[in-house]
């Protein structure tokens, strides 16, 4: 019989498992779900992401809930006689008892792990196909709370740490952030949170893998093995089936291997058959920006005593067929001695790629939300922001297969941790035999990604150990020494991870300890591994502008807080009477400890408060000072560190290797899972923060960097510097060097009067600059720009622009620090609106400003996106916005800059 699947998304009721009343189940609108979405459909539970509903929230995870299915008895002609069926559960959301009928056919407690589960007996047996005309299908789920508590409790042994949350979370395989973290509310969710279908087969394609054995990527020629584990049930012999391969590229099949024959190896009726393709001509797979994404697919055709022709009919029964698509690329983490340290970036085709992106949380509390269409619209922001990289953070979930598609079809890198967070986590030996299916199962699933170029074994972990002074020799490499330590889960990060991603991922995987983590060294070693750099916000709570010289090899981790757009505020705050920067409601909504002493340092150390004449418009200023800070803090950062990319690119040879000191950059954090205040720089309803285009313009392919030398006010008694010097560069990920024979290179350097819009002396005109390929070019060396503010008292800003051929291409615009000390007040901004007849209702926004223009931010609003925002401007340079989605009779967008009047 042909493969047979029903997906079980529909019909499903459930109830609190303790309610025996014959009317306490409630009808289920659709699975995958969980019981929090389904009680808010039935009107049992108020919007938890609204006002304090988090607290009233908190009952639903003390309960146990049980989900019913009555399914009818299959028909005879799709459950033959020797066919096998099977209930296969893509993911229960996490202690689950599944049974049938009565009868228990599954325990599960793994969350990150799927379930196939054969029911054939029940479906089969004589009385059943006579008398049973549906069969019940039941999941309990208890409560996650409870039985975290119970299992901590069993283990006294354990050192129990953790840096968020309940200790408890350690003991479960949840996702760790359901407890709580300093960023998303506490919500524990249950239920079935991904698919669950009923499948029936006589001979199925169990998985597919296709991998890349050999690439040459200089001839553009590899080896492809596709391999298909092919299982059959008892009354279907193998050595009757055969398999045909196909390899296609846009739709175009240019290989098939036909009548492969199946042979039965062992007495499980299991067994792997695979197909060996070379591609020549090989269509490389990039990330965005370095080339196009093209997707080869490997498709499989199972057939009962048949063949498959040329034309591609077969003469036999198709029994199931499968298809996956996948990348030819190579990845390499390049760790080599230098003279920074041991150097950490990423390699991809033979191209050197610095890693500028953000790490990745779950998009959402309840994760069934989250649609493929949401996925792809946030890494579509990812690739407009020009970010190359997402790092699925440990301390969430493996993603959804949409997810990683994404990924793939727009060419963004992933950096997937294993799921662990902030904890020590234990490790009994039921423990590791779970956490080995894990492995498992999710490195089978996800290993033909091509976008996912790194897997790391853990979030912070190494942090914890170090924190609590747990054992850590790094010399000692005998495995059972780390189980018996207070530090076990070594024993996961060094053997259990390791080895499974030798063994299931594709070949040549890279594959790191933990982030941060460097051979064995402080977390805090900048020379070695990669970072996580929170002494900005967190720790000693540096100065912003000082962040290029506090990062390290490739930085992880590192952001600063601001708030959302006020539409975001608008929907969680639900009275008038809150809406202020310090209303209880407000401060509920962010998570961070001491967020309030924190944010209102950086606020108070670089910005002036307007003065408002209501309520409602100082909101919305402390709002925009909140977000300057965050979008500037975000500049200084990647500014820097992409500096550092190339950092010594100033020979006279364009073919020099550059000196790779920063390898990347990934912000905290791209998303939201709720309406948060936090480190965000795209809140929950995807409405991108001023900071997202401040990094989109650091991250460009050609970008210009000015920066003066820091001077710390607050060390100085605010008293001002005699002197300053300053730096003038080019920071390009461009493949060749851009020299006069194809472009004209110059680049301008003003020096405009803030409070007059003047310049203060004749510009510095820079022509004929030769700019190295995939590196940095310096242009005025540290200590070789000088202002002498002795003669040149008036406060002034640093405009850069680079041209290619007199276009504009880039900006880069340094203030004196700190902000707070300029009157930015009466700008003389203009902005003139001119309509574009076009089916994309584009308006082209003309800027112009007497003055110069600190952080023009734009509204932004549902279904409108502007091509830029928090933007500097300086007089006599004209910059355009174009503005897509607004309609004809629609307001203009409004907008703000710092010390506009409120």
């Amino acid at each position: 019989m042909a493969f047979y699947q029903k997906r079980l998304s529909t019909g499903w009721t459930f109830k609190d498992a303790d309610d025996d009343k014959t009317d306490a189940w409630m009808p289920v609108p659709v699975v995958p779900s969980s019981v929090q979405q389904d009680l808010i459909a039935n009107n049992k539970l108020e919007n938890p992401f609204i006002g304090f509903n988090e607290l009233k929230a908190h009952w639903v995870h003390e309960k146990a809930w049980v989900y019913r299915l009555a399914f009818p008895q299959p028909a005879p002609e799709d459950m033959p006689a020797g066919a096998r069926a099977a209930l296969v559960f893509d993911g229960l959301d996490t202690f689950a008892t599944v049974t049938l009928n009565g009868q228990t056919i599954l325990k599960s407690d793994n969350m990150f792990v799927g379930h196939r589960v054969d029911i054939t007996d029940a479906l089969q047996s004589p009385q059943n196909q006579e008398h049973i005309q549906e069969h019940i299908l039941e999941v309990r789920f208890d409560a996650a709370d409870a039985r975290a508590c119970a299992i901590r409790a069993q283990h006294p042994e354990h050192k129990w740490i953790v840096f968020n949350g309940d200790t408890a979370r350690l003991g479960v395989r949840k996702a760790q952030y359901h407890w709580g973290w300093d960023w998303g509310p506490h919500l524990m969710t249950a239920g079935i949170w991904r698919e669950v279908r009923l499948e029936v087969h006589s001979a199925r394609i169990a998985d597919l893998w296709p991998k890349t054995t050999w690439l040459d990527v200089d001839s553009r020629v590899a080896n492809i093995t596709v391999l298909a584990t092919i299982q059959a049930s008892g009354w279907t012999d193998l050595t009757d089936l055969t398999a045909s391969f196909r390899l296609s590229l846009g739709g175009h099949e240019i290989a098939c291997q036909d009548n492969i024959p199946v042979t039965n190896t062992n007495a499980n009726q299991t067994v792997t058959v695979e197909a060996d393709f070379q591609v020549e001509d090989a269509q490389l797979w990039w990330p965005h920006g370095y080339g196009m994404q093209p997707l080869y697919e490997a498709a499989v055709s199972l057939f009962h005593r048949g063949t498959r022709t040329k034309t591609g009919t077969g003469t036999g029964t198709e029994l199931h067929s499968a298809s996956k698509t996948f990348g030819i690329r190579s990845a390499e983490l390049i760790q080599q001695p230098d003279k920074h340290g041991k150097s950490f970036y990423f390699r991809i085709n033979g191209v050197d790629v610095f890693c500028g992106g953000s790490c990745w949380i779950p998009a959402d509390s309840f994760l069934p939300s989250i649609d493929a269409e949401r996925y792809r619209k946030w890494i579509e922001l990812m690739v407009a922001g020009g970010q190359v990289m997402i790092r699925v953070w440990g301390g969430g979930i493996y993603e959804d297969d949409a997810f990683y598609d994404a990924c793939d079809q727009l060419g963004v890198l992933v950096w997937q941790d294993f799921m662990f967070g902030c904890g020590n986590y234990p490790v009994w030996p039921a423990m590791l035999d779970s956490l080995r299916q894990e492995a498992a199962y999710n490195l089978r699933r996800l290993r033909h990604h091509p976008s996912i170029v790194v897997y790391v074994g853990n979030n912070e972990d190494y942090q914890v150990q170090e924190s609590a002074q747990l054992t850590y020799d790094f010399d000692d490499k005998d495995p059972a020494n780390w189980l018996s330590s207070d530090f076990p889960a070594r024993y996961i990060y060094e053997k259990l991870l390791p080895d499974a991603v030798a063994e299931y991922a594709a070949p040549g995987t890279v594959y790191h300890p933990g982030s941060p983590w460097g051979d064995g060294k402080p977390t805090s070693d900048a020379t070695v591994g990669d970072m996580h750099q929170w002494n900005v916000w967190h720790g000693s709570q540096e100065k912003y502008q000082i962040f290029d010289t506090l990062g390290g090899r490739f930085n992880s981790e590192f952001g600063m807080e601001a708030f959302p757009h006020m539409a975001t505020i608008d929907y969680f705050v639900e009275h008038a009477a809150d809406r202020y920067p310090q209303s209880h409601v407000v401060d509920f909504h962010n998570k961070a400890d001491g967020h309030e002493r924190r944010l209102a340092t950086y606020v108070t150390e670089n910005l002036r408060r307007q003065t408002a004449t209501s309520t409602n418009a100082d909101f919305a200023a402390y709002i925009h000072l909140t977000q300057v800070v965050q979008a500037e803090a975000m500049m200084y950062a990647y500014r820097g560190w992409r500096r550092q990319w190339g950092e010594g690119d100033d020979s006279d040879d364009a073919d020099a290797s550059p000196s790779r000191r920063c390898g990347g950059a990934l912000l905290w954090q791209l998303n939201d899972c709720w309406p948060t205040i936090s480190w965000s720089i795209v809140d929950y309803f995807l409405r991108p923060k001023p900071a997202f285009y401040t990094v989109k313009r650091a991250l460009a392919p050609l970008a210009v960097g000015v920066q003066r030398q820091h001077h710390d006010w607050s060390v100085a008694h605010a008293q001002p510097p005699a002197t300053s010097t300053y730096a003038l560069w080019i920071a390009s990920s461009q493949p060749a060097p851009l020299v006069n024979a194809n472009a004209n290179v110059t680049v301008e350097l003003r020096f405009c009067s803030v409070a007059s819009g003047k310049d203060l002396r004749a510009p510095l005109v820079f022509e004929n600059i030769t700019v190295h390929p995939n590196g940095t070019t310096t242009v005025i060396a540290d200590g070789d720009g000088v202002i002498d503010h002795r003669s040149e008292p008036e406060a002034h800003v640093l405009c850069a622009r680079l041209l290619l051929d007199g276009q504009v291409v880039a900006r880069d615009v340094d203030w004196p620090q700190p902000l707070k000390y300029l009157d930015l007040a009466d700008r003389g901004l203009h902005i003139t609106v001119e309509h574009q007849p076009n089916e994309q209702k584009q308006q082209v926004l003309r800027i112009r400003a007497q003055k110069p223009v600190k952080c023009l931010v734009f509204e932004e609003r549902d279904g409108v996106r502007v091509s830029d925002s928090a933007m500097d401007i300086v007089p006599g340079d004209e910059q355009i916005v174009t503005v897509t989605g607004l309609g004809d009779g629609d307001a203009p967008l409004a907008y703000h800059y710092l010390g506009q009047d409120v």
